[in-house]
């Protein structure tokens, strides 16, 4: 795969005529992830802007609920023919196998490839500390995030969300074809802003990461094409 086929950059703005600047901008960004805030607002019209330019989307609605419910979410969202779907692990088993079998079924449903579902691990916002007082968790946070991540891997998932710190270790413990995308990566010359647990660009590579999502030092910078150009510069001596 192209080094910068690796990168998912986030559509993290208000509505859909701001997503269609960004896109227009970024023209050589192969891959866009849509979140709750932009999905909220545009409903499913930015995801028939960017099939029609033929750019790869990443649906990160990180649905949590009762199997049901998630089910019937996953159904629908499998019908738009997106690349990556996005659950919390901690719905739960049962939860995290419905998804899966309604994913299979609202793709055939729609005559489009199934969409590939992957489970959050555990925001990369939140400390070790974070995890023991707030959350009151009593894993260490690597063991935390490896525990749901192989839950998901039980339950038929092709992958997780994980943050770069945790990458080598999953993909040491569950192989090559789970799949391992990675927020909260941070150029060395980017702030870190609210992510607490984050690497470069190259040493997520490195660690084991197949997706790298990179945001605001992209399309937060004076210039995004400059700073895209960056990153894959970056990637580009990996290869």
């Amino acid at each position: 795969m192209n080094t910068h086929k690796k990168i998912i950059v986030p559509l993290d703005v208000p509505d859909l005529q701001s997503a269609i600047a960004l896109v227009d901008r970024l023209p050589l960004v192969d891959f866009w992830k849509v979140g709750l805030e932009l999905f909220t607002s545009s409903g499913p019209a930015i995801l028939e802007v960017l099939k029609s330019r033929q750019k790869r989307i990443f649906l990160d609605l990180k649905f949590h609920d009762i199997p049901n419910t998630v089910g019937g979410a996953c159904r629908a969202a499998a019908g738009y023919g997106v690349d990556l779907l996005t659950i919390h692990a901690t719905a739960g088993q049962d939860a995290l196998k419905a998804a899966w079998s309604a994913v299979q079924e609202g793709a055939l449903q729609a005559g489009v490839k199934p969409p590939q579902l992957i489970a959050i691990t555990l925001l990369t916002s939140i400390s070790s500390r974070q995890l023991a007082i707030d959350l009151k968790v009593p894993l260490e946070l690597p063991e935390y995030a490896l525990a749901m991540a192989l839950m998901a891997q039980e339950c038929g998932l092709s992958g997780a969300v994980c943050s770069p710190q945790e990458v080598a270790q999953l993909r040491q413990i569950c192989g090559d074809d789970f799949l391992l995308v990675c927020p909260g990566i941070r150029p060395s010359w980017a702030r870190k802003a609210d992510q607490k647990r984050s690497l470069t660009p190259a040493e997520a590579i490195l660690a084991g990461a197949d997706y790298l999502v990179i945001g605001r030092p992209i399309t937060g910078s004076d210039d995004p094409q400059l700073a895209w150009n960056q990153i894959v510069e970056e990637l580009t001596t990996l290869a």
